[in-house]
């Protein structure tokens, strides 16, 4: 037996149990991991809350975690039992002490890489990779919008930017954040609790606005992301967190300059094992160049996973949050 996270209704933090579990033998071409560390992420609230729909109920929840490999399915040539890594693709359940997934969403960890760090930055910083590198590849000079700058994704993006000589314009939501998200190598900050983001954009950029704007608020800020995008610029929306963006009239792209929008998610560019462990290894490469600095800023008990989750979708914490098995 072992200890996991599930809900059998979707609502609020609450609904999370603590409960025993069997693990499940790895089947073909999987792997089963023990966790050490699991990583805390917004989209984990969509699914406890509803707004993605899990494959049924009971549902485990959490899609990133790091640890060792303890079993290993028929057809598994490439990993082997006792080696370290890390995931961040589904299936949901890695809030647990074991969990069994495909092994081609597992990729090896480096020694220099250790477990709290590995769960704390793997699904935020391939996010931020594929966004940075692959949806718009970043290039020096570039002036980029990014919301929730002093956030898990955005303290990595700050980050990034910088090292791809790209001046980042972080939103946040406090003086506090805005001192955090210059630290980490923002450009310029912009504090939406007593600045106006759109004016403050056509000054930073001296009226061109930004060639992309990487917002994953969602409803809260659509509007206002597109009023930032400078002609013919890409609006990317990569999250829900004030809730989805819908019923989007496609007008409203050549009102504001013939604009591009894509909702891009990982799963579309780390599409086969090969793709997932090239994107890594870049982030693993950043972190041990000392570009990229991982702040764990809380770590919580697994059978304290609603209490994280609260944190998370009240906007209070800054860094990274991750569980840790009991």
């Amino acid at each position: 037996m072992a200890k996991r996270i599930q809900f059998s209704r979707h609502g609020g933090p609450e609904v999370l149990e603590y409960v025993d579990y069997e693990p499940a033998q790895p089947g073909p071409n999987e792997v089963r991991v023990r966790n050490r560390a699991i990583g805390v992420n917004f989209i984990d609230n969509y699914y406890r809350d509803g707004l993605y729909a899990p494959p049924s109920l009971p549902s485990g929840l959490g899609t990133e975690g790091a640890g060792e490999i303890e079993a290993v399915g028929a057809g598994v040539t490439h990993l082997k039992v006792g080696e370290r890594v890390a995931y961040a693709t589904g299936p949901l359940g890695s809030y647990s002490e074991l969990h069994v997934l495909p092994a081609a969403n597992v990729v090896r960890l480096p020694e220099s890489i250790g477990f709290e760090q590995a769960a704390a930055v793997i699904l935020k910083g391939l996010t931020v990779q594929y966004l940075l590198r692959q949806t718009y590849p970043v290039k020096r000079g570039d002036i980029v919008l990014f919301h929730a700058a002093a956030g898990g994704v955005g303290s990595i993006a700050c980050q990034w930017a910088r090292s791809l000589g790209a001046k980042l314009i972080g939103v946040v939501g406090s003086a506090q954040k805005a001192e955090q998200a210059k630290a980490l190598g923002a450009w310029a900050t912009i504090d939406r609790t007593r600045e106006d983001i759109r004016q403050r954009v056509l000054e930073l950029t001296g009226g061109a606005k930004c060639p992309v704007a990487y917002d994953s608020v969602g409803k809260d800020t659509w509007e206002i992301s597109l009023d930032c995008v400078a002609p013919r610029g890409l609006m990317v929306s990569f999250g829900n967190s004030s809730g989805a963006v819908s019923g989007v009239n496609l007008g409203i792209l050549a009102q504001k300059g013939s604009l591009y929008v894509t909702r891009p998610t990982l799963g579309s560019y780390a599409n086969s094992a090969e793709n997932l462990q090239t994107m890594a290894d870049e982030l693993f490469e950043m972190i041990a160049s000392g570009a990229i600095t991982l702040d764990v800023a809380r770590r919580v008990a697994l059978s304290d996973a609603a209490r994280a989750q609260t944190e998370l979708a009240a906007g209070r914490t800054t860094g990274s949050t991750v569980l840790l098995p009991d």
